[in-house]
């Protein structure tokens, strides 16, 4: 688990174009330099003692922290006064296999790769965007990211449809496992095509810039 865990972390950091991660004490830390998110420190060991430092030392606002454990056994390790829980997501993997999912009647589809990133567009009828996913891929991991459906083509199986693209576009690129972070509506979506669910993934962000306003 600790290894998809890194990989789905170097995957991320590879779709997002930002600089690999950097190993420190308590796992891993990301310079993603966003007004929303100015670092991100995933917990590959939530020991108490390195946990409380980390938490501790952060000063700063927009400061995420996720970890692979329920909420229930890392609040304490987040202050309410200056932490704010993020959504609950999970943790999930797959092995790849190759899945062709045509394109519903009106709709196109494009799929590049450059950089280490594969990108699926798709078009509606109108030439307007209708859904679109990224992955990034490193090694043999494929980690799926930013997938969307606009709201006036969603329940036409797009999601599917993309999924399916950016799986095609890993094998041929010799990625053979799918490793990404689910919130709780794509973890349906997930299952339904046969990912598992490894470790829920509870994050914090720290909310000092809330309290300087």
């Amino acid at each position: 688990m600790v290894e998809l865990a890194r990989s789905w972390v170097e995957g991320w950091a590879v779709s997002r174009g930002l600089a690999g991660p950097a190993t420190v004490p308590w796992g891993l830390r990301i310079e993603v330099g966003k007004p929303q998110e100015t670092v991100r420190h995933v917990l590959l060991d939530a020991e108490a003692r390195t946990t409380r430092a980390l938490t501790a030392s952060v000063t700063e606002p927009a400061v995420c922290v996720k970890g692979f454990l329920p909420a229930t056994e890392l609040d304490p390790y987040f202050p309410a006064a200056g932490w704010l829980p993020l959504d609950p997501c999970f943790l999930m993997a797959t092995e790849l296999r190759p899945s062709r999912v045509p394109a519903p009647d009106g709709y196109t589809v494009t799929t590049s790769t450059a950089d280490g990133v594969a990108t699926v567009r798709v078009l509606g009828a109108d030439g307007g965007p209708a859904a679109s996913g990224q992955a990034g891929l490193t090694g043999t991991v494929c980690v799926p990211d930013q997938i969307s459906t606009e709201p006036a083509h969603r329940r036409r199986g797009l999601g599917t449809m993309v999924i399916a693209a950016l799986t095609d576009a890993a094998l041929a690129h010799g990625v053979s496992t799918g490793v990404l972070g689910a919130t709780v509506e794509g973890r349906a979506l997930y299952e339904a095509l046969g990912w598992r669910t490894l470790a829920p993934l509870t994050g914090y962000v720290s909310r000092a810039r809330r309290e300087t306003r």
